[in-house]
């Protein structure tokens, strides 16, 4: 079986460094405020979309595309001071999970909006370079989640047909991206969606911790 997963909310915690740089942005851009809650909603999505979904047009404040690379400039410029070395660690289980996945024989990829400097980044310095097989980035691509691209890529540049895939991802983002490939779901409740978006996504299989994935 090959593992397409999500890593944003669902192999690392990175909510907390998103949603601080995105408020630290929405300050220096004087934009008007937004919750955590509001900023978390948007994790999942490609950089300059969290923006422009982020403000569609209330509050009298419609950020455009031009607008919206602006905002993704400053939050990479914010982002990279506040990505220190402990900034971003693993779920619990994670590790070990992907490390007996890989013993059994599956194959472990990677299909993410974050962009491949920092995605790179991330398995270099959590030490999955020895299990994930395969990455594809925000830039790997030109249509993001919940676009089907991401795995389309995955299955076709490794030889694989939607049967033998699984997505994993917190957020209805990585299961719609997994059923417009025609792939099978497992939603996970512990990062960024909810329960509730993740059922009504139709996920088959949710998971309230990455351990549980050793017995599907």
């Amino acid at each position: 079986m090959t593992y397409i997963l999500d890593f944003d909310g669902t192999l690392g915690d990175t909510t907390n460094i998103i949603v601080k740089t995105m408020m630290q942005t929405i300050d220096e851009l004087h934009l008007p405020k937004r919750t955590r809650e509001q900023c978390a909603a948007m994790i999942g999505l490609p950089l300059k979309q969290t923006f422009t979904d982020l403000y569609p047009d209330f509050d009298h404040c419609v950020v455009d595309d031009a607008f919206g690379d602006r905002c993704a400039e400053v939050y990479r410029r914010i982002f990279d001071v506040n990505n220190t070395p402990d900034a971003v660690p693993l779920f619990p289980g994670v590790y070990e999970t992907l490390q007996e996945l890989h013993r059994r024989g599956n194959m472990l990829t990677i299909a993410s909006s974050r962009a491949s400097a920092t995605l790179n980044g991330y398995v270099k310095r959590l030490h999955l370079e020895d299990c994930i097989n395969y990455v594809v980035a925000a830039d790997d691509v030109t249509h993001a989640k919940p676009h089907a691209e991401p795995v389309l890529k995955t299955m076709e540049e490794n030889g694989l047909q939607p049967d033998e895939c699984i997505v994993v991802g917190d957020t209805r983002f990585d299961i719609l991206m997994a059923h417009n490939a025609g792939v099978k779901a497992v939603g996970v409740t512990y990062g960024n969606g909810k329960r509730e978006e993740l059922v009504e996504a139709n996920a088959e299989y949710i998971i309230d911790d990455f351990r549980e994935l050793l017995n599907i």
